[in-house]
């Protein structure tokens, strides 16, 4: 077969319901705001992520590998924004009544895996390591992006959901803080694994 779907999506959601920037991003997305009025960030992180698969699939790591310093531009200028985002993470608060921004929107979501070094690596092998040489890449792309589609469909509301349940137990107490400073860490751990694994 020129595209290995299956083992690519067992591979996929082994990666997709690990923790990472996206998804430290999206407990904490579900933690401060609930699952409901976080969907359409959810919606968007979910779709974000075509955003690197289909360039990738259509030629751009070839481009890459011509320029080689682009591509660790892009790695550092990435793990700066998810950098950011624990930083806003810490900082948060879940407390009933607190005074809080508006949920992210569906745009926000949409940059969370284009600017996430883990969603590149990722993306990267699915071509690499289960798409035979000499496949069509219209088509194994197309088998790529429908597999993490899907997959992502299921887990990432699930992480946020998650967030929401650990919010009900933990809002207005001390463990409040705890929470939020732990989510941000953990963001800033996967940010860090992914960048020496890279280097």
């Amino acid at each position: 077969m020129a595209v290995d779907g299956l083992n690519f999506l067992v591979f996929a959601a082994a990666m997709v319901a690990t923790p990472g920037p996206a998804n430290m991003v999206l407990l904490a997305a579900g933690a401060r705001f609930g699952l409901r009025p976080a969907l359409p960030f959810v919606a968007g992180v979910a779709l974000g992520k075509q955003l690197i698969i289909w360039p990738i699939g259509l030629g751009l790591m070839t481009v890459i590998a011509q320029v080689p310093w682009l591509f660790t531009a892009l790695k550092y200028a990435s793990a700066t924004y998810i950098l950011y985002l624990a930083w806003r993470i810490a900082g948060s608060r879940i407390t009933p009544g607190a005074v809080q921004e508006a949920p992210p929107r569906f745009a926000a979501g949409l940059i969370v895996h284009p600017l996430n070094p883990k969603a590149w690596a990722m993306i990267s092998t699915g071509f690499t390591g289960f798409v035979a040489e000499g496949t069509n890449p219209l088509i194994a792309t197309a088998v790529i992006a429908a597999c993490l589609l899907a997959v992502q469909l299921v887990l990432h509301p699930l992480w946020c959901w998650g967030g929401a349940r650990l919010a009900t137990l933990v809002a207005g107490q001390r463990a409040e803080r705890v929470l939020m400073i732990g989510l941000a860490v953990l963001t800033v751990a996967s940010v860090l694994l992914v960048l020496v694994k890279g280097a």
